[in-house]
């Protein structure tokens, strides 16, 4: 069995959605299809919910009814025979029905997230439709009734392990589809996987069902070995271990978000990114093999936040970086990066919500000074903290380039530099000339 997984941008149209159906259909053997909304729909549900939460119900309806209109146009094209377009005209409207309904409850944070889900249940809807439509054997299950979170908002892999395995012992076809994104809290509440969001949900989905493989469909051909944006001649990498993997989707690629990696690496899953704009293209193949290559790729991740304590007091003292993790963690604010030295402690965060209170709190123990705008940059390779050269080939082509921290040796395929962002494109540049 394989999973795949097709994001919004995949299935942003209905020649989008069409393209999908010939992609999977040439798929051998048994295949859960994951889906994400229609682009643009989730972003639309969000400020509707929005618009609720300010008491502003006028606007949230008219920004639904306009919503339905594109979806009767998506329809109407995705759907040339009669019998189907009608069904699933009625089923656009009895979706935002429901739509309208919830914009005159009282606001609350089930509410917004029963509005976000209606995008995956469309898509899901209209894809299995128009594969039957067009005469493929394919069924739908419906994520709520098998993605479970615990009570700490975190997938719950062994239950839904059960509930899924129960699903698909019923199940003969070999399509089936169902939504990413949506989930079932520990409460019974419609809920959602947040961070991740439909690639999180396909690779618990082929982590518990222990898939052959699960790919990501997307709209470029892999992780590249630098950021396209800056740098024109990147090249997409084709093996990554699950270790340099997680690096680089956490220091800035965003293909993928590091949770995804998780629950596939738990079980060995392989994971392949496939650009749904050129499926014969390899893309990039993630899995627990490591290719021995120095060095793979160079991501950065932007607005970061450096904090540097400095105490006279730190000296030989006992429980001092104690006292300084928990105050970020009473806050729930991670820390990228840290460097120490006996008088003072460096460290980086991406999330600056609560940075005023926990500068006041730090300040007890010794003098705080902030940094705001930095970017990490990171460089990834097989064992790269351990081979010859790599360290000076970094720091030679950052001559002229100040560094505001470094952490090598902490991960021992990452090398993490933090700069201030207007030295962003200029080491990005210079380590690209000089690595590759």
């Amino acid at each position: 069995m394989k999973v795949l997984k097709f994001g919004g941008t995949s299935v942003g149209s209905p020649e989008r959605m069409q393209e999908v159906a010939e992609i999977i259909t040439g798929v051998s053997g048994k295949k859960i299809v994951v889906l994400s909304a229609v682009s643009g729909t989730t972003n639309i549900l969000v400020s509707i919910g929005e618009f609720c939460a300010n008491d502003q119900r006028e606007e949230a309806i008219s920004v639904a009814k306009e919503l339905r209109k594109k979806y009767y146009d998506f329809v109407r094209t995705l759907f040339p025979k009669e019998d189907f377009a009608s069904a699933n005209t009625a089923f656009v409207d009895e979706i935002f029905d429901n739509i309208e309904q919830l914009t005159h409850q009282k606001y609350s944070d089930q509410v917004a997230k029963m509005l976000v889900a209606q995008g995956e249940i469309l898509s899901t809807r209209f894809f299995t439709d128009y594969l039957k439509m067009t005469g493929k054997r394919c069924e739908m299950i419906m994520a709520q009734d098998f993605m479970t979170l615990d009570k700490e908002a975190e997938p719950d892999l062994k239950t839904t392990k059960v509930k899924l395995d129960h699903l698909l012992a019923g199940q003969k076809e070999n399509i089936i589809i169902t939504q990413g994104y949506i989930a079932r809290n520990a409460a019974g509440g419609i809920d959602n996987l947040r961070r991740g969001g439909s690639d999180y949900s396909a690779t618990i989905i082929g982590a518990i069902l222990g898939a052959e493989e699960v790919q990501i469909w997307t709209d470029i051909d892999g992780m590249h070995n630098n950021d396209p944006r800056i740098i024109k001649t990147t090249h997409p990498i084709a093996r990554l271990s699950f270790e340099e993997a997680s690096e680089l989707a956490y220091f800035g690629a965003k293909v993928l978000h590091p949770h995804c990696i998780v629950p596939a690496q738990m079980h060995e899953v392989p994971v392949r990114i496939k650009n749904t704009m050129d499926p014969a293209a390899h893309g990039t193949l993630i899995s627990a093999e490591q290719e021995p290559e120095a060095v793979k790729a160079i991501a950065a991740k932007d607005h970061i936040t450096a904090i540097k304590i400095k105490s006279s007091r730190m000296v030989m003292a006992y429980g001092f970086l104690k006292k300084i993790f928990e105050v970020f963690e009473r806050y729930k604010t991670p820390i990228d990066m840290i460097t120490t030295s006996e008088i003072a402690v460096s460290l980086t965060i991406d999330n600056s919500e609560f940075l005023k209170e926990i500068k006041a709190e730090i300040s007890k123990y010794g003098t705080v000074e902030i940094d705001k705008n930095q970017t990490i940059i990171c460089i990834v390779g097989d064992l790269i903290a351990e081979r010859k050269g790599v360290g000076s080939a970094i720091f030679n082509a950052l001559d002229e380039v100040p560094l505001r921290m470094i952490s090598y040796g902490g991960s021992r395929n990452n090398i993490s530099l933090l700069v201030a962002e207007e030295y962003k494109r200029e080491a990005l540049i210079k380590l690209h000339e000089a690595l590759f």
